[in-house]
């Protein structure tokens, strides 16, 4: 009896042991190499993947030719996922309604009819109410199906066959593009004009070890489906067709619109491919509430079928290029379209190829379908000629045929051996209907076979000669440029202006093989400061001691009186301009940056300055002031520890802001400008030190060195001042009292000091 707890026991279940990493290795082998052949990378010879070769195989079946009848989107799935494609049924309608996406494929496969979706991100309504059928595109993709071009292969149940490939006498590849994302590899290839493809291609035949070079003067660069425009440099283009590896620059097509009086807007007239247009507009829209963009005042969506996104700047005086640059950096009207030409050669094979080897790949792919359709007709012909042999012999025998069909039981042995008929042959005039026993129709067989044994010859000959097969793909070439290709007045378009010149003079009437993308230069990409987009202007900041902003309009008096909450009141009030940068200096050592731009209006009572940056709850606003990088501060910790540091050196980028002062269980109390040549510093104690400002270092962070030495409490002040010009402070009254003979107070940095001057203020403040 076979023991059951044995692992390696040979039972029904065929138990075997092997150890789990070689196991999950195997699996995972077989689960990568079915999403890199059966799911994800293009096939180079089609373009396709086998999702949308069985989606264009079932429509073929369903016989939705280009000038038939639509068919139900569900039908259409429904044939693809019950005989070729057993997945789900929306993955199959989602690469369905791609392929019907004007705005998605350079070249549409499918004429959908209904909702497809949109520009905007919209999905295709449902399956049940939309409807199909091939485009000539697709009719094209598969000529030749019939006459043996490719092989073909039992579907997953056995029960249909399928096309291992298309004929793809249209460069689909090339001209459609393709994305996808397998286990390890990923492919992404741009759309381009089929023109300009086949010309390429045309090239390649004439002279087969052409250079990149040379190519991409065919090819100068991607054609979108949306348009735009092309701003990366032409030997970056080459690079990345050489390679099979790049990026390439895209950027939205606009104009200048004048409105008259000085007054103009811009509108986008073409966006970036696979950029939804309602997410851009919600994205600028967030800029201009957000004031991150003050220069532009607002945007609307006025498009139809075409898209007219208006853009309103925000002053007159605005410069059109410095908005756009702006909005190229910060939005998707700049996009970096990647290149990976990850592709599977002959079906099998995946390879990052050059531009030069997908052609040849699609190339020879052609010379092997006119090979086989060529030997497929020279076969029928082969069959024809036989059966047109056996036709005429019976007409220059008629009354004898005639006779043995009427006596002979078996008439056609006795044919056979009577006039040397091969059996097809005599099949064949047993089964001739009577109709044709005129004299016209030996003469019409006889004119039939001299065309037949012309047309082998021909094809005889075609197959023996390479160049004669190289000329005929040519011409085939030809026919489907002139057919899906541009018109020749919009052949070798490579400038922006030019191309938008023609889209404007024909409106409707541009033509789908027309190259919509244009090349520009990307000009200059300086980053345009904040202050350059900002309309300056004079405001007065107000900060009250509860920590509320708000920015008045003008420049007020400073003594004015203002609203406050209950509770709260006045504590910093300065003159400042919109293009201005404001500092915020906390009493836990960090400076904090705010645009005084973006401050809240005067109105109300503002916001709450911790809203504005991460300044913590226990930490309070120790200093607001207007940035001047070319001043510095002094700032010191109630534990007498300070030092210099350049405002130049302070602007944070971020709300966190950024730390200067390092303190432990110490506060930062002090940030005031440098002036003067000398500091005075005074303590809780009342005592106050002067020493010479060069006592204390430059930095741009850190704890700093000893001001002033305490036995008992801590710094209280810290001013810089000239000495030439003694010691200044205000008296309870408001007059302001001078202490010009300081030689009891002056000393060395880190000093006691002496007590203050009579009639130094009580709050030991400067």
């Amino acid at each position: 009896m076979t023991d059951m707890t044995d692992p390696t026991a040979d039972t029904e279940g065929h138990v075997t042991q092997e150890p789990l990493g070689r196991a999950i290795g195997d699996r995972y082998l077989q689960y990568a190499l079915s999403t890199i052949m059966h799911r994800a990378l293009p096939d180079a010879r089609d373009g396709l993947k086998p999702v949308h070769r069985r989606i264009l195989y079932a429509m073929r079946g369903l016989r939705l030719d280009p000038n038939g009848a639509f068919r139900k989107c569900a039908k259409i799935v429904g044939e693809v996922m019950g005989n070729y494609h057993p997945h789900g049924d929306q993955a199959i309608y989602d690469a369905l309604a791609r392929l019907a996406q004007d705005f998605a494929v350079r070249y549409p496969l499918v004429d959908g009819q209904g909702n497809f979706g949109n520009i905007d991100g919209d999905n295709p309504a449902a399956q049940r109410y939309t409807e199909a059928r091939m485009t000539a595109v697709a009719t094209a993709m598969m000529e030749g199906l019939a006459e043996n071009a490719v092989d073909f292969r039992p579907n997953y149940d056995g029960s249909e066959s399928e096309p291992e490939v298309l004929p793809g006498a249209f460069p689909n590849l090339l001209a459609n593009g393709a994305s996808g994302i397998a286990v390890g590899m990923a492919t992404n290839i741009p759309p381009h004009n089929v023109g300009e493809v086949i010309d390429a291609a045309l090239y390649l035949i004439k002279t087969p070890n052409a250079g990149i070079e040379k190519l991409v003067e065919f090819v100068p660069g991607p054609d979108f489906p949306t348009g735009g425009t092309i701003v990366e440099p032409p030997a970056a283009i080459r690079a990345a067709y050489a390679t099979g590896r790049g990026a390439f620059r895209l950027r939205a097509t606009w104009t200048r619109e004048d409105l008259g009086r000085g007054q103009w807007q811009i509108v986008v007239t073409e966006i970036p491919y696979q950029v939804q247009k309602s997410k851009l507009i919600e994205r600028i829209a967030e800029l201009i509430n957000s004031k991150k963009l003050p220069i532009l005042a607002d945007i609307r969506d006025e498009s139809a079928e075409d898209i007219r996104i208006v853009l309103e700047p925000k002053s007159r005086t605005v410069d059109p290029a410095t908005l756009m640059s702006a909005l190229y950096r910060q939005t998707d009207l700049e996009t970096r379209f990647s290149l990976n030409m990850n592709v599977l050669i002959d079906g099998r094979t995946p390879q990052v190829c050059s531009l030069r080897d997908v052609l040849r790949a699609w190339l020879d792919h052609q010379r092997d379908v006119l090979g086989r359709r060529s030997r497929h007709r020279l076969d029928k012909i082969a069959a024809r000629l036989e059966v047109l042999e056996g036709y005429i012999v019976a007409f220059l025998n008629l009354d004898r045929v005639i006779e043995i069909i009427r006596t002979e039981d078996e008439p056609k042995p006795v044919m056979m051996g009577e006039f040397g008929l091969t059996e097809t042959q005599a099949e064949a005039i047993l089964n001739m209907r009577l109709r044709s026993l005129r004299k016209l129709e030996e003469m019409e067989l006889r004119r039939e076979r001299e065309a037949l044994l012309a047309e082998r010859e021909d094809l005889t000959a075609l197959l023996a000669s390479d160049e004669m097969q190289w000329g005929r793909i040519a011409d085939q070439l030809r026919e489907t440029r002139k057919a899906f290709g541009p018109p020749a007045k919009y052949k070798g378009i490579t400038a922006a202006e030019s191309l938008a010149d023609l889209k404007a003079a024909d409106g409707a009437d541009y033509p789908v093989g027309a190259r919509r993308t244009g090349f520009a230069d990307a000009g200059e990409t300086e980053e345009v400061p904040l202050e350059a987009m900002i309309e300056r202007e004079p405001i007065t900041v107000v900060c009250s001691q509860m920590g509320w902003v708000r920015a008045m309009k003008g420049h007020i008096a400073l003594d004015s009186e203002l609203k406050f909450k209950d509770g709260d009141g006045p504590k910093f009030i300065f003159h400042a301009e919109t293009t201005d940068r404001l500092i915020v200096f906390g009493t836990n050592g960090r400076f904090y940056t705010l645009s005084a731009a973006n401050l809240p209006g005067g109105r109300g009572m503002g916001e709450p300055v911790r809203l504005m940056v991460d300044l913590p709850n226990e930490a309070e606003v120790l200093a607001f002031f207007t940035h001047d990088p070319s001043r510095r501060l002094l700032v010191a910790s109630n534990a007498g520890d300070g030092f210099v540091v350049p405002e130049a050196e302070i602007v944070a980028q971020t709300r966190s802001g950024k730390q200067a002062l390092n303190l432990r269980e110490a506060r930062a109390q002090v940030c005031t400008p440098v002036t003067g040549d000398h500091v005075a510093v005074v303590g809780e104690n009342r005592k106050v030190l002067v020493f010479p400002l060069d006592e204390l270092p430059e930095m741009t962070r850190g704890k700093g060195v000893r001001l002033q030495k305490y036995k008992d409490g801590g710094l209280s002040d810290a001013i810089t001042f000239a000495l030439a010009d003694g010691l200044q402070w205000k008296e309870s009254g408001g007059r302001t009292r001078t202490q010009s003979d300081l030689a009891d107070w002056l000393g060395k940095r880190a000093g006691t000091g002496r007590m203050a001057p009579r009639g130094f203020p009580r709050d030991n403040r400067f």
